[in-house]
């Protein structure tokens, strides 16, 4: 057996908390692209290919039978020695979330929080697998293409280019991988150790799936202690894909609430700090920082970014209009410079700003109105001339 890593991307703030992305059998990382930009907001997250699948060697695993979850888990554990990740949050779709059920279970001190979508405890006798293995190897995993649709998400979806890339990556995927995965699920059973878990866990159900049909979930759920769940209407086995706005809620709300340490806050505020002013303005504050200061820049990058700006409850866009009319209304000009700069960065557009600007005199006062219209002119000329001086 080979000794290559699995192939693995990354997105997101280097200095963000860490988040990693199991796949399904017979799917790639790409899998995840629904939810990513939400995700990568906040996190540091790294998707990986199961072996034979996308990148990843096929040989990672044994090919005469014998691959267990275990290897799989060990994988991605190598995964994260590599980037230094002592602890990380992981979430993983079907196989994908069994090698996290087995994390937590096996490994509790490195999984900070939990996400199970569409999987299972144990998915189907032993012999289910070994025949599909068998079939897989003999015919190639374009034997499966066929029963996808249906079951992976509606005939209608695969038609559409998501859908139809998804189908290509299951023809792209190496027999051998895929039939050692199967291996790994006609082994696979963790009901026993689920009560065990004690990392904050989310179920996720498609209420459509064939594959991994709610009671599954039910099944986790109720023997994880603490944990919760959702089940999403109208999805099959990629939930994610096929009405993957129920699902990313789901997780961003899951991930939100379960980075409860200082630490994890931290690193998720200063993540959304830099998306939202900029690494220059950021460096130049922590440069600026003294032990007299230290203090107050952890407290407003732990709570008025970490809790606040990373709330899922208001987009960034009405979160940056509410900002600048406090500021207006206070008087906060340097302030105010600092986050017309920002509102830009989050999607307001400068004829949006003004609109912004005219509620505030109506309700913050004239005076108030007219000094931040004299502010947001400068930092618009300012932007016009750094624009013309790159060019």
């Amino acid at each position: 057996m080979t000794q290559h890593q699995l192939h693995a991307t990354l997105d997101g703030p280097a200095t963000a908390p860490p988040l990693i992305l199991g796949p399904s059998i017979g799917t790639s990382l790409a899998v995840w692209e629904p939810q990513l930009p939400a995700l990568a907001r906040t996190h540091r997250t790294l998707r990986w290919d199961l072996p034979g699948h996308g990148g990843s060697p096929a040989g990672l695993l044994p090919d005469d039978g014998s691959a267990k979850i275990a290897d799989l888990a060990a994988l991605v554990l190598r995964l994260a020695d590599t980037h230094n990740w002592d602890r990380f949050a992981y979430a993983g779709i079907s196989i994908g979330g069994a090698v996290g059920l087995h994390l937590a279970a096996h490994h509790p001190d490195r999984i900070a929080s939990l996400a199970v979508v569409c999987s299972s405890a144990h998915f189907a006798e032993p012999s289910v697998w070994r025949e599909r293995a068998k079939l897989v190897r003999s015919e190639g995993t374009e034997a499966m293409a066929a029963s996808r649709p249906g079951l992976w998400f509606s005939p209608e979806f695969a038609d559409t280019p998501r859908g139809r890339a998804l189908l290509q990556d299951l023809r792209d995927t190496d027999p051998a991988g895929y039939a050692a995965c199967c291996d790994v699920l006609a082994d696979y059973d963790v009901r026993d150790v689920l009560p065990s878990i004690t990392a904050p866990t989310l179920v996720v159900a498609g209420r459509d799936d064939p594959a991994t049909p709610p009671p599954h979930a039910r099944d986790i759920a109720d023997r994880v202690q603490g944990a919760s769940l959702v089940e999403v209407a109208h999805a099959a086995h990629l939930a994610g894909v096929e009405c993957p706005e129920p699902v990313t809620s789901a997780l961003v709300t899951h991930l939100t609430e379960t980075a409860t340490d200082d630490a994890s806050r931290h690193a998720a505020g200063m993540a959304v700090r830099r998306a939202v002013l900029g690494d220059a303005h950021v460096d130049r504050a922590v440069a600026r920082t003294t032990p007299f200061t230290a203090r107050f820049q952890d407290f407003i990058t732990r709570y008025a970014w970490g809790e606040i700006w990373t709330g899922d409850g208001l987009d960034r866009r009405m979160r940056s209009a509410i900002t600048l009319t406090a500021l207006i209304a206070h008087g906060h000009d340097a302030e105010l410079a600092m986050h017309i700069r920002s509102a830009l960065t989050n999607g307001l557009t400068r004829d949006e700003i003004g609109e912004v600007l005219l509620q505030s005199a109506i309700y913050c006062g004239v005076p108030a109105a007219n000094s931040a219209f004299a502010t947001a002119q400068r930092v618009f000329d300012e932007i016009d001339s750094e624009d013309t001086t790159g060019s």
